[in-house]
């Protein structure tokens, strides 16, 4: 016999008892492998985040009863929807591996220029809706041209875009409420309106998650964008055109921030300059980051961002069921991204700043 196989023979848990596997065991091995394919595919971050909403429910749900009625679920759902729209739109931003703080200062421009076309156009729902995804468009252009061309940091830009576009937006309004839409059958249809039972609300953002989770996973597009936020450099040495690409996102995610800003004007009545939109962009990045996007770029996802920006308004609620201060949950989403930024960094093993080695 050959001293390799009797060896290898020997080793064999079926050549040390002579017995063969039973089905017994086979079809456990085929669980238990079936069973990691499925942990493997849902990630262990997303499995945090479904274990940490979980947890948020039942304590909330404990707590009080009207917090997992279906009206407070569907409260939780329509407030989800343009704070997720921004976090999903976000996501490919920072996968591109750049930032953008300027989206929350963009919902208020696109929901007081909605409002104000609809009334000057003796209520045109449509040319409203049509001039907020246009203004839009340009002011997402507009950051990615002044990152490109200028040659200007991504946060530094759009920390200054995010100043410019909330004066913009108060200077048109005249930091008032503009116009009145909840008259309208469009902007009503939107805000309150369902399609098979599920509010319109949640059928545009689950369209805007799958059109994004498409582009990311599934076009070269993505894959591009993948590439340009893992090693620039090399991106740009494989004929990547890292410009472009940085405008084409910044214009999307001015695209999206309309489309969030018209949401907010249907849901309100009125188009708002600052309430409602201030603070989005910090709950936009909170939940990229406690979905799994890492801030330098390359990695993340829409699955992890969806279940973040859940896991959020989840939180967010409970607490106003509860009677907490509003003023906590900023401390909350403040709290949030420090611990997803720290375990990003611990996982990393990047060297802590200013401490050895």
């Amino acid at each position: 016999m050959n001293p390799t196989t009797a060896s290898t023979e020997d080793r064999s848990p079926q050549a040390r008892t002579g017995a063969a596997p039973s089905g017994k065991d086979t079809a456990a091995q085929g669980t238990r492998r079936q069973l990691g394919s499925v942990l493997s595919a849902v990630g262990g971050q997303n499995l945090s985040l479904i274990g940490a909403l979980i947890l948020v429910l039942a304590l909330f749900g404990s707590l009080n009863s009207a917090y997992l009625t279906w009206a407070n679920i569907k409260v939780i759902g329509d407030a989800v929807t343009i704070s997720g729209l921004l976090a999903l739109v976000q996501t490919v931003v920072i996968v591109c591996g750049a930032l953008d703080i300027s989206v929350g200062s963009q919902v208020g421009v696109a929901s007081v220029v909605s409002a104000m076309v609809f009334t000057s156009t003796g209520s045109n729902a449509l040319l409203g809706i049509a001039a907020a995804l246009g203004v839009g468009v340009l002011a997402g252009l507009l950051n990615g041209a002044v990152i490109v061309y200028g040659r200007v940091n991504p946060v530094i830009a759009t920390l200054a875009t995010l100043a410019a576009y909330k004066g913009v937006a108060q200077l048109l309004s005249k930091g008032a409420a503009q116009g009145y839409v909840s008259n309208d059958d469009v902007f009503v249809f939107l805000a309150n309106g369902a399609i098979l039972g599920v509010p319109v609300l949640l059928w545009v953002l689950a369209l805007v998650t799958l059109g994004i989770h498409v582009l990311l996973k599934f076009t070269d597009i993505g894959r591009n964008i993948y590439a340009i936020g893992g090693n620039d450099t090399a991106a740009r040495l494989s004929g990547i055109n890292i410009n472009k690409y940085l405008i084409a996102v910044y214009g999307l995610a001015g695209v999206i921030a309309a489309v969030a800003g018209v949401l907010l004007t249907a849901r309100t009545g009125f188009g708002h300059p600052v309430s409602g939109s201030e603070g989005l962009e910090l709950k936009a990045i909170t939940a990229a980051a406690l979905g799994g996007c890492l801030l330098a770029g390359g990695r993340g996802g829409v699955g992890g961002t969806l279940l973040a920006i859940t896991l959020l308004g989840a939180l967010d609620n409970g607490l106003t069921v509860q009677g907490v201060n509003p003023f906590w949950q900023n401390v909350a989403q403040g709290t949030l991204l420090v611990v997803a930024v720290v375990i990003q960094k611990r996982r990393s093993g990047e060297r802590a700043m200013g401490l050895p080695t």
